[in-house]
């Protein structure tokens, strides 16, 4: 037997989440959710903003999930704090909130962080935002995606022909991301995998200089790309 085969396969340590939120309850069910899956777990939780800061700077968990509204310290504020502009070795945060407003969006992303998600959204929703943000990558909830192109029709934006960078698959995910499916939706609308959906989705952003799902809608919104070509 090689030495290779005699040792056993490292397995990748789970997710480590904070959860901040001033309500006891969906601590709860945030933790029930999370700590239900194999490859995360909740490692603390905070009622208010300036715990909230404190947790997360001492035991620097890999995604935190913030409310807005908090005591204290409100979550656009602790999020600014933990991974704002010039922040040294920012955190990666989520916010999650019941509050669906575009200026808390906009003040939420401005602020660093990661992904924005409405409590309303669906246990897979938030499991696919802890992921996400684990390894780096931005999730916003496809009603907000959805909603934010009549915000931004009209501004200037990659020129069309851009699109022939794309390949087939690329251009269906992208297309689908724009109607608002969230990736779990994609994949079983395309029959492919949710690895397959976020592979293809972080090759869209890179080939067309895009930070997230909401951009790569407004692009294809934008250069009328919506429907398949007959």
């Amino acid at each position: 037997m090689s030495e290779d085969a005699a040792m056993p396969h490292a397995t990748a340590p789970p997710i480590r989440v904070l959860l901040a939120d001033d309500q006891a309850m969906v601590r709860a069910g945030f933790r029930m959710i999370i700590d239900s899956q194999a490859d995360m777990t909740v490692i603390a939780e905070a009622e208010n903003g300036r715990d909230a800061v404190e947790f997360a700077q001492r035991l620097r968990p890999d995604v935190s999930i913030f409310d807005i509204r908090m005591p204290v310290l409100d979550g656009l504020a602790a999020t600014r704090l933990l991974a704002g502009p010039g922040v040294e070795r920012p955190l990666r945060i989520v916010i999650a909130t019941t509050f669906d407003s575009d200026d808390y969006v906009e003040g939420a992303l401005r602020n660093g962080a990661i992904g924005f998600i409405l409590k309303d959204s669906g246990p897979q929703l938030l499991l696919e935002a802890v992921r996400a943000a684990s390894t780096g990558d931005a999730l916003i909830s496809p009603s907000i995606t959805v909603r934010y192109l009549d915000r931004f029709v009209g501004r200037s934006g990659p020129l069309a022909a851009a699109v022939h960078s794309l390949s087939e698959r690329e251009l269906e995910v992208a297309r689908a991301a724009a109607r608002g499916l969230s990736n779990a939706e994609i994949a079983a609308d395309l029959f492919i995998s949710l690895s397959t959906v976020k592979t293809h989705l972080t090759s869209v952003q890179i080939k067309l200089h895009l930070r997230n799902r909401v951009e790569i809608a407004i692009w294809i919104h934008e250069n009328d790309l919506g429907r398949s070509r007959g």
